[in-house]
């Protein structure tokens, strides 16, 4: 089971960030995303919350409730939601 520092190191490392720039984007201390990605802290509320529209998962992901990730399409049309649907379900046929 993947804990919380290592969802959040996972989900930085996709966005191509470093710690220093998400620490900017969520208004923390470079040392606090170190002590998020060790296991030694956890975020307040409004940080949480704020990492989780960051990432575009759910805090229960985060929070190792549920392994379920979501995609979020919002600002695509209806045609680019069906392509994008088209390559995760091709995606899943592997």
């Amino acid at each position: 089971m993947v804990n919380f520092g290592d969802k959040v190191k996972e989900l930085r490392h996709e966005k191509r960030l470093t710690q220093q720039q998400l620490a900017e984007l969520l208004g923390v201390a470079v040392s606090a995303i170190s002590s998020y990605e060790s296991g030694s802290r956890y975020p307040s509320y409004e940080v949480l919350i704020s990492l989780s529209r960051i990432f575009h998962v759910s805090t229960d992901y985060l929070l190792g409730i549920t392994e379920t990730r979501n995609i979020d399409v919002t600002g695509l049309s209806n045609d680019e939601i069906s392509a994008v649907m088209q390559i995760v379900n091709m995606l899943r046929d592997k």
